[in-house]
């Protein structure tokens, strides 16, 4: 196996990482986009959150993302209400049609990821096996 120095690790890394993502973003729902889809999964995750609180972690600016909860409210995937501690503040949460929408496409995903991985030898799975938690360490970090 070859040896990287932290450079050419993370430059690997990074290409390989990207090349997988934009790969799992042509099976994603093609009728959302990619920030609506993620908007859904940080709902489902963290429960209700102001639509500052969505910019906040999605690194954008706070109308951008009045824009992308307006277009679920739209279809019926999210619900707005009024804070209750500041009625100025719109607090968000995913309906059931969202929770639904979220599912079927992270198993579109998960499904074609499955294929790929059943074409791997035993001991490449368990490569990947023991570095999935270390990148989800990477990424929260």
């Amino acid at each position: 196996m070859p040896e990287y120095a932290d450079d050419e690790l993370a430059a690997h890394l990074r290409a390989a990482i990207m090349r997988l993502r934009r790969r799992l973003v042509q099976e994603t729902d093609s009728e959302l986009s990619i920030p609506a889809m993620t908007v859904l999964g940080l709902l489902h995750r963290r429960g209700e959150q102001t639509v500052g609180q969505l910019a906040a972690a999605e690194r954008v600016q706070p109308p951008s993302m009045t824009r992308t909860v307006t277009c679920l409210e739209r279809d019926g995937l999210v619900a707005r209400r009024q804070g209750e501690s500041d009625r100025r503040q719109v607090v968000v949460s995913i309906t059931e049609d969202g929770r639904t929408r979220l599912a079927a496409d992270r198993d579109r995903r998960t499904e074609w990821l499955a294929r790929r991985l059943a074409d791997l030898t035993p001991d490449e799975r368990a490569v990947l096996d023991e570095a999935a938690p270390i990148l989800e360490g990477l990424a929260t970090a």
